[in-house]
């Protein structure tokens, strides 16, 4: 696995210039590992970012993880679905294997870093104001340009799933 990892970070230096390979490995231990390993394999292809000098792992496939999709917002949206349920939230899957959704600012920053969500859209760590009144947010990329939206935390579609982060 760290040889992936040190394979993809060499390959994409656009994301993180400032830093060195040595920089980022001896920051990851068993336990950041293990949660790489799931960003890994649910599609993520985690590599590192540097966002305000915070290091992170953070998801770069190009479109939301396949392995993490059509899922609602959280369990509360998810307990309150009548029929058609999902099999479960984006947070809930977070919270089991202890990554955290990227929130507004870190999704945005991501974006210009490349090209992502262009044909997917991805759950954001939504703020509480919008979640106490029923909502949550996501977002994509169209045009050149991010868009966050809003909806229903209970609403969940095959195209639309979660981006976490590690911090290191």
């Amino acid at each position: 696995m760290l040889e992936k990892l040190e394979k993809r970070f060499n390959e994409n230096m656009k994301f993180h210039s400032n830093l060195t390979w040595n920089d980022v490995a001896k920051k990851i231990d068993d336990v950041v590992l293990k949660k790489i390993k799931y960003m890994e394999e649910t599609g993520g292809e985690p590599d590192v970012i540097d966002y305000n000098g915070k290091i992170m792992y953070v998801d770069t496939c190009n479109e939301s993880p396949l392995g993490r999709r059509s899922l609602c917002y959280d369990e509360e949206a998810l307990n309150s679905r009548k029929a058609n349920k999902p099999l479960s939230s984006a947070m809930r899957e977070a919270e089991l294997h202890n990554v955290e959704l990227l929130d507004e600012e870190e999704y945005k920053f991501l974006q210009t870093l490349g090209d992502f969500d262009t044909k997917s859209t991805s759950w954001i760590k939504t703020p509480k104001d919008i979640r106490n009144l029923g909502g949550a947010i996501f977002g994509d990329k169209k045009y050149g340009r991010t868009f966050i939206y809003h909806n229903g935390a209970e609403s969940y579609y095959s195209n639309i799933g979660f981006r976490v982060k590690v911090e290191l």
